[in-house]
């Protein structure tokens, strides 16, 4: 476990790689997939915003693969 303060970590993820390879999905049909705006998925491709565990898990649903298909968490120090 890492103590509070101690070490950061960035969320990375595939989601451009996963929608190209689903037929090129665009942004606006996985955030009408998901139930969220496509502004969102923009935010969440760039890593400016992490989504919820529950919209991790609905977008890795979508694409019919695991959670660390989708997302990976580096230790950043």
């Amino acid at each position: 476990m890492v103590k509070k303060g101690t070490a950061k970590g960035q969320i990375t993820n595939n989601i451009r790689r996963l929608r190209f390879d689903h037929d090129e999905m665009t942004q606006k049909e996985l955030a009408e997939k998901t139930g969220v705006s496509r502004q969102t998925i923009v935010a969440i491709e760039k890593a400016k915003y992490s989504p919820s565990l529950e919209l991790a898990f609905q977008i890795a649903h979508v694409f019919g693969c695991s959670l660390g298909d989708v997302f990976s968490y580096e230790i950043t120090e």
